[in-house]
């Protein structure tokens, strides 16, 4: 074994013990199949959200670093439910009454209401591919009305209706009395109306696999279980889609944790081997409520972007994946300026710290060098006082601050400075609200305006910083309470930056001319 391979297996980030867990399957023997198979599922039931990429964000990770600890192949499916049948129209779609007359239609054959792609399930399926190819993963995408119709599960449904009784107890102990009387784990796609039929089965023959049924009308239909005329009621598909794949890998959220044994139970009674699994924890919107694809709330993609590069969302969905987190605009600047510590951190850890720091697990073991000079949370600061509305504004400002650095050569921290300044425009601008200092906060301010118009020595961080302390240190107890009035006082803000740097990156002069206006009450 390589050293990395060795740091590798002793490593406790969570993609490596969950890769581990994976190739213990193996420990014995490859898989016949010649390749590691990892899974991700989504339900196009409306537009794909933010989680869905943290889904196969999180699965790719664990990919990479199975990747790492052994020599088989692999791949990685991201598979769409989209044969199922539209339940309700979702919240955040237009022409939405045109969409009711198809409901319980398959989301393939439900027109698309955004009129760009043949049906509602292809244009969410082609968002989805957008988002992930934004994003580069490596994946293979399969549709399951095209592997329903083509045959490619005919096998496993031929094998279902044969083990039908055996399925059905599974799923029988899990539902209500009144629902065991009507359920079946197959669901006809009606031969004329072509909606998905939540029906009794009259009989199932399983030597000719076949199913035989009244539809809501009292006609009786038989049909075969294959070539797409049903489809498997979701929790059966779940454990059927293992069994079809084989799966090794899949990952779901904590509303799927109860339905663990019914899953892998049906992927046994198919005859096939039940994968490893990963319940992570669900995101929550600003509310504390569960983020959805139907009613849009939470963050999307798109809108993560504007604010921000892409590696900071990756950065926040690789934390504390079994921790519950609340996904709203605010988390974003955090999570850029943490991400770039991790950078700055990764390039004098040794091999085993890096493999436990997230950038490893971000960037596939390829870790770029951050050129951020100065943090996001200290370019909204400046745009705030400086009143910038242009990069050009604040790139007056970074040059002073660090004259080495141009858009050219620091091209992380020029997007930074584009991104800082629609993020500050649309959240921070809104929210600032100044206030008039108390008679101690007024005699620190002017203490600090005189220090530091006084001051001829160097002009750093730590050198102002200190010039900061010595004006409040006397005057509060903790010092918390001086730094919170500098914030709410000469930046319009509950919190802030650390304040020396502020003032580097600010000017002195500057610094100074912004304290005489509060002073003056032009601010409050």
């Amino acid at each position: 074994m390589s050293d990395l391979r060795d740091a590798a297996m002793q490593s406790k980030a969570w993609p490596f013990e969950e890769a581990r867990r994976v190739l213990k399957r193996y420990e014995k023997a490859p898989p016949e199949k010649g390749h590691v198979l990892f899974e991700t599922g989504y339900g196009p039931s409306g537009l794909p959200h933010i989680g869905t990429f943290g889904e196969v964000l999180r699965t790719t990770m664990i990919r990479r670093a199975f990747e790492v600890i052994s020599d088989i192949p692999t791949r990685l499916i991201c598979f769409s439910d989209d044969l199922d049948g539209m339940r309700k129209v979702p919240g955040n779609v237009p022409d939405q009454d045109a969409l009711r007359e198809h409901l319980q239609k398959p989301l393939t054959s439900v027109p698309d209401p955004f009129g760009t792609h043949d049906s509602f399930g292809a244009h969410n399926n082609a968002m989805l591919r957008r988002f992930l190819d934004t994003f580069g993963f490596d994946y293979e995408f399969i549709s399951a009305t095209e592997f329903y119709a083509s045959g490619q599960f005919d096998e496993v449904l031929r094998r279902a209706a044969e083990r039908y009784d055996d399925i059905m107890k599974i799923m029988l102990k899990s539902l209500r009395e009144e629902r065991r009387q009507t359920y079946s784990i197959f669901l006809p796609i009606h031969p004329e109306t072509g909606r998905v039929l939540y029906v009794p089965m009259k009989h199932v023959d399983g030597a000719k696999g076949e199913i035989t049924f009244d539809d809501e009308t009292g006609r009786e239909w038989t049909l075969p279980v294959t070539g797409g005329n049903v489809k498997l009621q979701w929790k059966p598909d779940f454990g059927a889609r293992w069994a079809a794949l084989g799966v090794d890998f899949e990952m779901y959220g904590k509303d799927h944790s109860t339905n663990t044994p019914i899953y892998d139970g049906i992927c046994r009674a198919l005859g096939a081997r039940a994968p490893e699994h990963f319940t992570y924890e669900l995101f929550l919107d600003e509310t504390g409520q569960k983020i959805s694809k139907s009613s849009g709330n939470g963050i999307s993609i798109d809108e993560w972007l504007r604010y921000a590069a892409t590696e900071s969302l990756s950065y926040f969905m690789y934390q504390k994946p079994k921790t519950a987190k609340r996904l709203h605009f605010d988390v974003i600047p955090r999570a850029v300026d943490e991400y770039h510590q991790q950078l700055r951190a990764y390039v004098d850890q040794d091999a085993g710290q890096r493999l436990n720091n997230p950038v490893y697990h971000i960037h596939g073991g390829d870790v770029p060098e951050s050129r951020m000079v100065v943090p996001f949370s200290m370019l909204l600061n400046l745009a705030s006082v400086a009143h910038a509305h242009d990069k050009a504004a604040l790139w007056g400002f970074i040059r002073r601050y660090a004259p080495e650095a141009s858009p050219e050569t620091h091209p992380d921290l020029d997007a930074a400075a584009g991104f800082a300044l629609r993020y500050y425009e649309d959240f921070v601008a809104p929210a600032k609200r100044y206030r008039a200092p108390s008679d101690l906060e007024r005699e620190a301010l002017m203490d600090l305006r005189d220090r530091l118009a006084a001051h001829q020595g160097p002009r750093d961080d730590e050198t102002l910083q200190g010039l900061v302390y010595d004006a409040g240190r006397e005057r509060f107890d903790p010092l918390r309470g001086w730094f919170t009035a500098l914030y709410e006082v000469l930046l319009g803000a509950s919190q802030g930056p650390r304040f020396g740097g502020f003032i580097a990156l600010y000017g002195v002069e500057e610094t100074v001319a912004l304290i005489d206006r509060a002073l003056a009450g032009e601010m409050a």
